[in-house]
């Protein structure tokens, strides 16, 4: 089997577009590993790709779950699988793009979850707000706020109920990561500027459509871009306020999501070149193209 692609960074830095590129070259299908992006309707907020800039490519686990219902890493694990078992079954390759460390992992390796096991990472939750959930659990948690890790995997035992979960780092497909970053200060620029776009591009309308509907469930409640909206639907904030809460949001999971790559995996970045972006695909294709061979021998021996 000829390594699985993927393709993570930070939000808004452009992974969309490179997959498509590669995948007409690789004659590969797209697998979303955003959590968000698995959800019917949530579209504006979470920039999920549009029907035109999909250039004839497939792309798989997008708008598969109604928003009312919970959708854990168990769920997209073996959704996951079972899409890279099909297309590879079909000659082609398979590329993984989105920003969901803990989906793409758990897809990639030898984690083993019990059915119904709620393990969640939480993403679009800052640490405040993760402890004071921590602490609806647990009043007296002395679990430090920067400790951001032991307080996702607190809430997750507390969420399901502590049903056995075991994990394991072996490998199950051979792959390669890259990814994709630029300035920071760039980034946020163009975090702040996508946001302005939402707006425009009717975002408000869309989080009415579930506002009108009572829908309060854990996607829009917690989602950027959502649970803002709802705040200011709820009469707690002003627009101004919530769009500037939205930025500040995604420049945070951006820099939350730097973190898990960099310390939960091993990956190979590259700088974006937004002036001349055709010039960041022949990077990272060179790179991939001299990769291959060297990453399905680690494979087999990580998996002797």
């Amino acid at each position: 089997m000829l390594p699985i692609i993927v393709i993570v960074g930070p939000t808004g830095v452009g992974k969309t577009k490179l997959s498509v590129e590669l995948a007409k070259r690789m004659n590969a299908e797209i697998i979303n590993a955003d959590s968000m992006q698995v959800y019917k309707g949530l579209n504006i907020g979470t920039a999920k790709i549009k029907e035109e800039e999909k250039k004839g490519i497939a792309h798989h686990l997008f708008d598969i779950v109604d928003v009312k219902t919970l959708y854990t890493v168990y769920d997209y694990q073996k959704d996951c699988r079972k899409k890279i078992k099909e297309i590879t079954s079909r000659g082609k390759r398979v590329i993984l793009v989105g920003g969901t460390g803990l989906y793409i992992k758990a897809a990639l390796f030898d984690y083993r979850f019990q059915e119904g096991t709620n393990q969640n990472s939480f993403d679009s939750f800052s640490n405040e707000e993760l402890l004071e959930k921590v602490k609806t659990y647990e009043p007296q948690c002395e679990i430090h706020i920067n400790n951001r890790r032991r307080l996702v995997r607190t809430l997750n035992k507390y969420e399901s109920g502590e049903k056995k979960q075991t994990k394991g780092m072996t490998p199950v497909y051979p792959f390669i990561i890259v990814g994709l970053t630029t300035d920071r200060k760039l980034l946020y620029e163009k975090i702040n500027e996508r946001v302005d776009q939402m707006m425009n591009d009717d975002l408000l309308q869309e989080v009415k459509y579930f506002y009108d509907q009572g829908i309060r469930s854990k996607a829009v409640a917690t989602g950027i871009g959502y649970k803002e909206l709802y705040a200011y639907l709820d009469h707690q904030q002003s627009l101004e306020d919530a769009i500037e809460q939205i930025k500040k949001n995604s420049r945070h999971y951006a820099k939350r999501q730097y973190t898990f790559f960099r310390h939960q995996m091993s990956v190979t970045w590259f700088y974006v070149n937004y002036e001349n972006f055709s010039k960041t695909i022949e990077e990272v294709w060179n790179y991939l193209m001299t990769r291959e061979k060297e990453s399905c021998d680690s494979y087999l021996k990580k998996t002797e």
